[in-house]
């Protein structure tokens, strides 16, 4: 039984391991160290360093891979593979060669399209109607490794980050195990990816989620869905954030409100956008709870006919 090495931290990461766990020989887990979270700051260990310890699976937290000790203790471990989902690390070279049948990684997208740290947000936001999951062999580039195996999901027109995450976390899992027994027999030959149709992502800022009322209403909806849960979508009222956890768009509607302004629409409120409107469906104040549109209509009754934005 192949002896493999894991690197994996958030949610996305958490079936591969499962699956790993569960056919193969998992040597050791390599994770982020536990950050910070919540209002009280505490704490808290990545999802992936939870099935670890609950499996029993021997863990290792380091800040970087660029040490001599974290090379030292991957070579301990003396792993045939090593498998990347998400890991948070970028991997030096001597670490990229130190498994005999290198390093796979299981990256959420159809590669070449959406290379980078945030290729789901990205396929969202550019209204992609098919996505999907590859496992690549990794080399020093960032995702341009040669292919091993793909799978297609569509992008379903209410999907979130997390809906459509959670899925391709699954599909990621299965077509992993899948590939692998091929792979390790030498009977599965990557293929080079064709780099002229690449595109790029980049890691999500804070500051990417306020929403800018004059893009059209099908494009902030696209926003909304691909920020949540982060960096969150918000906009401005009366100097506070207010975040929009859901909305529906509609790019039909047509008025002489200028874009941001809050409108009475159908027994709930709407903004006007630069095409269309944004109908609004749940909102979270700065320091509230979420509340669905109408809870929160009853307890801010100057909200219809104010505008939104501004900095």
């Amino acid at each position: 039984m192949a002896r493999i090495v894991f690197m994996g931290s958030p949610e996305f990461a958490v079936p591969a391991l499962e699956a790993l766990a569960d056919t193969y020989h998992v040597v050791g887990v390599v994770t982020q160290p536990d950050q910070p979270a919540g209002r009280g700051r505490r704490l808290t260990p990545p999802p992936v360093k939870q099935v670890a310890l609950e499996r029993g699976l021997p863990l290792f937290q380091p800040q970087s891979l660029r040490t001599p000790e974290v090379l030292a203790q991957l070579a301990a471990w003396k792993p045939e593979v090593i498998v990347v989902a998400a890991c948070g690390y970028i991997l030096p070279q001597d670490t990229l060669d130190l498994p005999v049948h290198g390093c796979l990684n299981v990256h959420a997208s159809l590669l070449p399209r959406w290379r980078g740290a945030a290729p789901v947000p990205a396929a969202i936001l550019a209204g992609d109607e098919i996505t999907g999951v590859t496992i690549m062999q990794m080399d020093a580039g960032v995702d341009t490794g040669p292919i091993l195996a793909q799978r297609e999901e569509p992008v379903l027109p209410n999907d979130t980050r997390v809906t459509l995450e959670e899925r391709l976390a699954q599909i990621g899992a299965d077509l992993l195990v899948e590939t692998l027994p091929a792979y390790l027999a030498g009977d599965r030959q990557p293929r080079p990816q064709p780099g002229e149709r690449a595109t790029y992502t980049r890691q999500l800022r804070k500051e990417d989620g306020q929403l800018d009322w004059s893009l059209p209403a099908a494009e902030l909806d696209r926003r909304v869905r691909a920020f949540t849960p982060w960096p969150g979508a918000f906009t401005l009222w009366r100097g506070q954030q207010l975040k929009v956890l859901r909305a529906v768009p509609l790019p039909h509607w047509r008025g002489d409100a200028p874009p941001g302004t809050v409108i009475a629409l159908a027994g709930a409120a709407a903004i006007a956008t630069g095409e269309g409107a944004l109908r609004l469906e749940e909102l979270q104040l700065a320091g509230k709870r979420p509340m669905d549109v109408a809870a929160f209509l009853h307890g801010q009754r100057a909200f219809i006919g104010s505008r939104l934005g501004g900095t």
